[in-house]
């Protein structure tokens, strides 16, 4: 009986240091193919994205010519805000910016709320919602450029029937841009609606049923009840759609036949660095343009981080 149990216990730490290294064995071949899928994800977002970002850097500095390139310093700088254009591409910007704010943030929120306290056809509510999104976007531009026509487009020949004044729209330097914005609105707010929507299921629903008791209203539940509870995705989703809105270009490219509109009323940031690039062949100026771009972005960004700091001390 000692000899059987003697032997057995020679036995067993080989059997242990076996067990031991397939062990080892079976966490390194998991974290290979772990670093491989990391290692394919950086290799990407370095070729794709930090490497134009850095080379977008050097070539702000640089002008090129005949195939040689010059440091410059700050001329390129210079150059774009001696542009008339500079000015007026950052104004327009900005108002599209405002607009897109006042109608692409709230209108959502309002459908999601709406949305939120329906009890039947939800799920085909969510699909017309979002299929706006789904098309492709110059599809629906060409769309909305029909309905803008001044001469047979229908939005106009609507408000001749309901006996309201009708507008030039896209021909107009005052109505371009808005009409630009509700275009953009139409194609987008189908994702924002959704994350809204999930965000509003997320809510307990004994907080509204606390605030029934109390006596609250529909919209003194909205109030104390819903925003504060989707605070964060609200905060979250302002930062994601000023950014989005301030690299607005397709839109005014295709409404308004290049993107400068009636006395340039719809050129644009990016339409302006599209305008250096590809129809004046200076990239230099054009990547000093989106590096300014980029750093107002990047200010608006790190506002934002400091404010939700703030918030949650």
């Amino acid at each position: 009986m000692a000899v059987l149990t003697a032997s057995s216990d020679a036995g067993s730490p080989p059997l242990r240091t076996a067990g031991r290294a397939g062990a080892l064995r079976r966490s390194v071949r998991r974290n290979l193919t772990a670093h491989g899928f990391l290692i394919g994800a950086v290799l990407c977002f370095a070729c794709f994205t930090w490497y134009p970002m850095v080379r977008e850097v050097i070539m702000s500095f640089q002008k090129a010519r005949a195939g040689q390139t010059t440091w410059v310093g700050l001329h390129n700088l210079q150059q774009i805000s001696n542009d008339p254009s500079f000015w007026i591409a950052w104004r327009n910007t900005a108002e599209f910016t405002g607009l897109a704010l006042v109608l692409g943030f709230a209108l959502p929120f309002v459908v999601a709320v709406v949305m939120n306290e329906l009890r039947h056809a939800r799920g085909y509510l969510r699909v017309l919602v979002y299929l706006p999104v789904m098309l492709p976007p110059v599809t629906s531009l060409l769309v909305f450029k029909d309905l803008y026509d001044p001469q047979y487009g229908l939005l106009d020949r609507m408000l001749q029937l309901l006996h309201l004044p009708t507008s030039a729209w896209l021909q107009s330097p005052n109505m371009s841009m808005v009409a630009v914005v509700i275009a953009s609105t139409w194609m987008n707010m189908g994702s924002a609606t959704l994350i809204y929507l999930a965000a509003l299921q997320n809510i307990p629903g004994e907080l509204y049923e606390a605030a029934e008791l109390d006596g609250a209203g529909v919209l003194r539940r909205i109030r104390h009840v819903t925003i504060p509870q989707t605070r964060l995705i609200l905060s979250l989703m302002l930062m994601l759609q000023i950014v989005a809105t301030m690299q607005v270009f397709v839109e005014p490219f295709v409404l308004t036949n290049g993107g400068q509109g009636v006395d340039n009323s719809t050129t644009t940031i990016v339409y302006l660095i599209y305008q250096y690039a590809f129809n004046f062949s200076n990239y230099g100026a054009a990547c000093a343009l989106g590096l300014l771009l980029l750093l107002v972005l990047a200010g608006f960004s790190l506002l934002y981080v400091r404010l939700n700091r703030r918030a949650e001390a």
